[in-house]
This record gives C-alpha cells, structure tokens and sequence, in this order.
C-alpha cells in the first residue's frame, strides 16, 4: 500500500472528483497529493457463513468484509490481466489493509474529523459527472448492484474522512530542499548506463504485405518518404500518422510509450540514439515494413520529463442549472458543432456569446498547456483530438464542454519547470514513505486481537 493508495474495502467501478478547482473551472486544484478515493459498488463474492477474524479498537473485521474485498481485487487482476496471488497470502494482505483502515478511521474520529451530509452528496454528483450520468442513474445503478443507497453514502464518508485525516497528518510533514533537489539532479545526469535511458518515440507503418512484388514495395517506400519529408517540413505528426500509418497505433498518434532502450527493436533504438525530442529518423526497412519515427521524450531512468507535448485548444462551457437541464445543455452544444463543421457558424464567435467561462472573450481560447493542467475527464477528450477537430459535447464537474483543438506542439521545460519537476516527484516517493511510517505507527498504537483466521 502507497500513500495514494485508499484502503481495499472499496472498488473502482466509479471514481470520485477531485479538489475544487482554479480559474476558469478546467485546472485541477495542486493542493494535495492525494488520490481521489474510490468507491465500491458490486458486492458479488460468495456469502459463507460469517465470524469475526480481527478486533480493532473495539470494531469487528469479518469473514465475509475480507472475502468481499479479496474477490474484488482478483477480479481487478483478471481484469488487467496481471498474475493472481495465492489465495491464502492475498486474505492476509487484505485483513492487513483492513485493520489499517479501521485503525485510521478511529483516529479520524477520535481527532474530531467530521464529513457533513453536503459533503457526501458534493461526492455523489462528482461521480456521477465524472460518469456521464445524473445523480438518479447512479443511485439506480448502486441499487442494481445490490448496495444499500445509506451503505454506499457510508463508504463514501468513511473514503472521505480518511483522505481528510492523511492530507492533516501526513502532507505538511514532507518538505523537499534545494539540496535534494540538486543532488538528485546529480546523481541521474552522472549516469551512463544505456538500460536507464528511457524513451518515447511516435511511428509511422507503412505495411509491406508478405507477397508484394518490387513494383509495390518501392511504391509505397515512397510513401514512406513523402511523410518523413512532410514531417520534417513541420507538419503535425499525429496528423500524419492517420493519414499514413497502417499500425494499430495509428488512433493513439503512433506513440509507443516511455519505456527503456532494451525494451524497443535494436533497429529503433539506432536509428534514434543521436536524436533529440522532436527529432525524425530517416525510413526505416524491417519486416513489417517501411517506418518514420520521432523522438517524443528521452531521458534517463528515474529523470522527471524535461519535454512536453503542449496543447492549445479552446471550449464552450454550459453550465446546468435549473433554467438549463444538462440534457439541453448537451443538446445545444451538438446543434453548436453541427453549425460550425457545416461552415454556418464560427466556434470562436459561439464561444463569446454562449460560454460561461472565464475564457469567453478571447473566444474560449485556453491557450498552450501542459499535460495534467485541466481535469482528467476534459484533458483525455482533448487529447484524442487531431488539429481542428471538434469534441462531441462531454460533461466535466464544471458543466457541459465543446472543445476544438487548435494546435499541438513540443516544448522543452524551462530550468526552473525542470527543478519543480524533480522537486514533485521527490516528494511523491516521500509522502509514500511518509505514509507508510504514519500508518504503521497508528497500526502499531491501535488494540488489534486477532480471532480464526479468514477461510
């Protein structure tokens, strides 16, 4: 368990809201570390006959909480295709987790926490927002899962309390120097290893099928050099990937992901090792076909990144309210999009007379930003977006979004944006460690009598 991790006894079939946000009701507060808790909502493990296997502080654990909970998480490993554990040490680990949960909420009681009605029913809608559904269908849909509506709020509050008591607890105590910062610093350029260097690099497949004769492999070796010369003239690379690419990646921009040197074909790492982020290598031959890659990131293993794909798009923001159901909301944004991709209407004018949003007057320009600047549900809309391409109308905890990407570009990090770098995720390792100390001792301070072992 990491400091962001919130206790086992609930799932994350639906994912709570962030903290309040900044100006122009799309960047996510950067007050906490924490990660939003999560709430379970299928209760689906097979009932047993129940028994108490641990006392915390006076509250029972059972036998059928740590079956639930154990089920739940191979359900989550099936899920991700990832190795399942022994049974027997996996109802070990999760009675662990759930005596560390009752500990701290003890302690959150004790010490005054208090989670008022407004504040779990602010919860609900921000899940429901987060889902594209109304607060009704979520509560519809917690009852189709066999939850109690006043089980599902208690959950809730329980997730909220602990998240509260870690933030007072836990978040002030971490502090990251100069010092660390520069000694980090240090230690990573110093290494030489190629195994640490990591990479990110973007394709361009221009498939050869197996039995193609010369006259088809050298047409479409052209095809491949017109896009290594369009991109190199600057043109966007995500915008030729869809345009060119025969790869399954091709809706994802090409990208490949950051992973390290030996985890990518010899003949990519060659043909890249000399380039820097941004960098396009000549076409490449391999048995799949003919390739055009481009450097995204490079940096060494365990190095913040040092460049970033910015974004610049602009939104119409609706924000529902009694005069403006989010169904009409939805519905007017759509009539909007239909316009302005006929040509009978343009999105910056749109956007001055109908959004509700700080960025109305510049015609709902956002301007350039960094991944991670505006709420998740918002940024991965936007980022499946080519140039010019219009969302369908999405809904944020902020109201209803149309969103048009206006352009993309790759930027270095300033100096200074490289130190907070590595500065946020010195004390991300931190506040893990942090936590796990915290936790430990309030485990070790609360009464635990353990009974019969779960079966």
């Amino acid at each position: 368990m990491t400091y962001r991790l919130v206790a086992l006894t609930v799932a994350s079939l639906f994912i709570l809201a962030g903290l309040p946000a900044k100006a122009q009701g799309l960047r996510p507060s950067t007050g906490s570390a924490l990660a939003a808790p999560a709430v379970r909502l299928s209760s689906d493990a097979p009932q047993s006959a129940d028994f108490i296997v641990a006392i915390v502080n006076a509250e029972p654990i059972t036998n059928n909480e740590v079956q639930r909970e154990a089920q739940r998480v191979l359900q989550q490993l099936a899920q991700q295709r990832a190795p399942q554990p022994e049974r027997k040490e996996l109802t070990r680990q999760v009675l662990e987790s759930l005596i560390n949960q009752k500990a701290q909420l003890h302690q959150a009681r004790e010490t005054g926490i208090r989670i008022d009605e407004a504040a779990v029913d602010q919860a609900l809608q921000n899940i429901a927002r987060q889902n594209q559904i109304g607060v009704a269908e979520l509560e519809r849909r917690i009852v189709a899962e066999g939850l109690v509506l006043s089980q599902f709020r208690t959950q809730l509050r329980e997730q909220l309390m602990l998240t509260r008591l870690r933030e007072r607890d836990v978040e002030p105590k971490v502090r990251i120097s100069d010092i660390e910062v520069d000694q980090y610093l240090k230690e990573r350029q110093s290494n030489t290893d190629p195994a640490s260097v990591e990479i990110n690099l973007a394709q361009i497949l221009v498939a050869v099928p197996d039995a193609a004769s010369a006259e088809q492999i050298s047409a479409l070796q052209v095809k491949a050099q017109k896009a290594l010369a369009r991109a190199r003239a600057g043109e966007d690379f995500a915008l030729l990937v869809r345009e060119f690419s025969d790869a399954s990646d091709r809706a994802n921009g090409g990208q490949l992901g950051l992973r390290t040197a030996n985890r990518y074909p010899p003949l990519f790492v060659e043909a890249t090792q000399n380039l820097a982020p941004g960098g396009v290598s000549d076409v490449l031959r391999s048995g799949a076909g003919f390739h055009v890659l481009k450097v995204l990131e490079k940096k060494g293993s365990g190095m913040p990144i040092m460049s970033v794909t910015q974004s610049r798009a602009r939104h119409i923001l609706l924000r529902p309210s009694a005069q403006l159901s989010e169904a009409a909301a939805r519905d007017k944004l759509t009539d909007f999009k239909k316009r302005i991709v006929a040509g009978q209407a343009d999105f910056a004018a749109l956007a001055r007379d109908n959004s509700q949003d700080g960025s109305a007057a510049q015609g709902g320009d956002l301007g350039w930003a960094n991944p991670g600047m505006f709420v998740p549900e918002f940024e991965e809309v936007m980022d499946r977006l080519a140039p010019g391409q219009i969302s369908d109308p999405l809904v944020s905890r902020f109201g209803v979004h149309l969103i048009q990407l206006m352009e993309r570009r790759s930027t270095e990090l300033s100096p200074r944006e490289q130190r907070e770098q590595v500065r946020a995720m010195l004390r991300e390792k931190k506040l893990d460690e942090a936590y796990l100390t915290w936790a430990q001792d309030l485990r070790g301070r609360a009464y635990v009598e353990l009974r019969e072992p779960p079966q």
